[in-house]
């Protein structure tokens, strides 16, 4: 795995055996970026030029290499494009894709030195987890020769407070890595009760305490959404509670995490084009178990209890039908009347069960529909809650830490459309439109009065099915991951935080 740590020195001195550099575009060609300013000088002023010469313009992102020919110890310089020069400060964002997109291209190197932009702690934590989100690769199946990611990091920073930040980054990356393999395993190697197994085994080891539900303490419980969801697989369906508390916390931060192994669709069958990729569809799930690892290892004064909804979806003689009627742990009576509107079926006997714990607002997580990629893109998830300051609130968090993401409303004219002749409700409205909406208002339903709720709808920005980019890659990209942490964090030890 790819480690990172923090050093002091001058560009033209440092052993390694590539050396990262930011450079900006201006009209007069590519300019190198603050960290590297005595760079040039050993390459005699023409390092600018023969970039430019490549066709290396400083665009964000962009990459180019040029060996030193013995200028430096070093022997390659890694350029890499920051777009324009900011008239005051970095954009964290714009650091963590150059570093990603820089470590990406440094696979089958030993080492590398980042000698991008970091004046400050929060520019070295941006560089170093962008770095190492970018050097993540998942080669678990993969047989033959490959290159291994770069194994080695160090961020060039003088900053006070970088150590601790850069160790920061380092946790919240392992977290966001964890997540990534999850969401990348194929089914067969991950339904249900593995995954309890892995969250037990990883959420021990960071200090969280855990509790299992199988099948039957589910049944016996009342959690009919997770129950009928998982009746038609012969991998029965779990709930995972894990709990961190801390003795100076004086708030509580309930996440709750959709787990789908796989969804097939049940009865509602889903189109082969549209299954492929429905491995990822545990993704809110793995993002909840990331957070709550990353929150415990980073020791923070705050307490957090996150919920695994787990089940897999799948058709048979004991799958829940079209028109069943489903008894939910809030004691609601749901009419099912889409096999694969499943997600929120067992997600809401979580957020049932988060209530309980009294926090001071409940987060879900879920791949839910495909509406939320019509409506935003494969990038941007969509916020709803019922407390429109808690949904500016989630937004304005995720957007900071580089995770598009877009607030949305629960019009009221919607919740008629869930109206349901024999059951409290209906699992979707029949009515297509704002389905991405028409969710979030059936999530809602189960929330009791007066519990702060906002939910993250992330079909899109959990599994990238085009290119890498930046510091994400194809596949897993543990989304929504790093948004929960930062959330637990906004509310660990303030006691007079308010989000209204």
């Amino acid at each position: 795995m790819t480690t990172v740590r923090v050093i002091a020195s001058d560009t033209v001195s440092i052993e390694t055996d590539a050396l990262v550099v930011g450079f900006h575009t201006s009209p007069d060609g590519p300019q190198v970026a603050p960290g590297a300013d005595d760079l040039d000088q050993a390459f005699g002023g023409t390092l600018a030029t023969a970039l430019g010469a490549v066709g290396f313009s400083g665009k964000p992102e962009e990459i180019a290499k040029i060996p030193t020919l013995g200028a430096l110890p070093a022997p390659l310089v890694l350029a890499v494009g920051l777009g324009e020069r900011p008239a005051d400060g970095y954009p964290t964002e714009t650091l963590r894709r150059a570093a990603g997109a820089a470590a990406r291209a440094l696979t089958g190197t030993a080492s590398a030195v980042l000698a991008l932009p970091a004046s400050t702690a929060e520019e070295a934590e941006a560089v170093a987890l962008g770095a190492l989100l970018g050097a993540y690769d998942f080669t678990r199946y993969r047989t033959g020769e490959r290159k291994d990611p770069v194994a080695e990091l160090s961020v060039l920073t003088r900053a006070e407070g970088a150590e601790a930040a850069v160790e920061r980054a380092s946790t919240v990356a392992e977290a966001v890595a964890l997540v990534r393999d999850l969401v990348n395993m194929p089914p067969s190697d991950l339904w249900p009760a593995k995954f309890a197994d892995i969250a037990e085994d990883t959420a021990t080891k960071a200090g969280l305490s855990v509790e299992v539900l199988d099948e039957t303490a589910l049944k016996e419980g009342g959690y009919g959404g997770i129950t009928g969801v998982g009746q038609g697989s012969v991998n029965p369906p779990r709930l995972v509670r894990l709990a961190y508390s801390h003795p100076d916390a004086s708030r509580t931060v309930a996440f709750v995490g959709k787990g789908i192994t796989f969804d097939s669709g049940g009865l509602s069958l889903k189109p082969a084009n549209a299954m492929d990729w429905m491995k990822s569809d545990m993704g809110g799930a793995g993002a909840v178990l990331g957070a709550l690892i990353a929150v415990a290892r980073l020791g923070l004064p705050v307490n957090a209890v996150g919920y695994l909804c787990l089940a897999e979806n799948m058709p048979s003689g004991t799958a829940m039908r079209p028109s069943d009627v489903l008894h939910t742990f809030s004691g609601k009576t749901v009419e099912v009347l889409n096999t694969d509107a499943e997600g929120r079926l067992v997600l809401v006997d979580g957020i049932a069960r988060a209530a309980q714990d009294g926090p001071d607002l409940i987060v879900d997580v879920a791949t839910l529909t495909g509406a939320q990629i019509v409506a935003l893109g494969w990038r941007t998830s969509g916020v709803m809650a019922n407390d429109d300051a808690l949904r500016d609130e989630v937004v304005e968090v995720a957007v900071a830490q580089g995770e598009a993401a877009w607030g949305m409303p629960l019009p009221e004219e919607l919740r008629k459309g869930l109206d349901s002749p024999v059951a409290d409700i209906a699992n979707l409205n029949p009515d297509r439109w704002g389905a991405m909406l028409a969710a979030g208002i059936f999530l809602r339903e189960f929330v009791p009065d007066g519990v702060r709720w906002a939910h993250i709808d992330m079909a899109g920005p959990s599994f990238n099915k085009a290119e890498p980019y930046g510091y994400t890659p194809k596949g897993g990209t543990g989304a929504i991951t790093r948004t929960l942490v930062a959330l637990a964090e906004r509310y660990a030890g303030d006691s007079g935080h308010t989000a209204d």
